[in-house]
């Protein structure tokens, strides 16, 4: 998953116009070999819709997708998504 995130998805992710901000695993187990947790930006929260529909029908999204996953998925589940809303002292807005 890290992998493909490196080479793929996170242009892709640019590509779709959010802002790629931080990736991060956990140090320990069993969060460390099944756990990634990102941070992207979006322009606003209409525009994390779209920008998250275009991503999703991108066709060479769902080849990378398919071709990483030949030996099996790689999410016992679907991604939480969180939108997030900075306060007035974050160094991020």
């Amino acid at each position: 998953l890290n992998t493909r995130f490196r080479d793929h998805t996170t242009r892709l992710f640019n590509k779709h116009g959010m802002k790629n901000i931080a990736y991060w695993t956990a140090f320990d187990k069993p969060e460390i070999d099944n756990t990634l947790i990102y941070l992207v930006r979006h322009a606003n929260r209409e525009q994390a819709d779209a920008n998250w529909k275009a991503f999703a029908s991108d066709p060479e999204w769902k080849k990378v997708a398919q071709e990483s996953q030949v030996d099996g998925k790689f999410l016992a589940n679907p991604p939480d998504r969180l939108y997030l809303k900075p306060l007035p002292f974050s160094e991020l807005r």
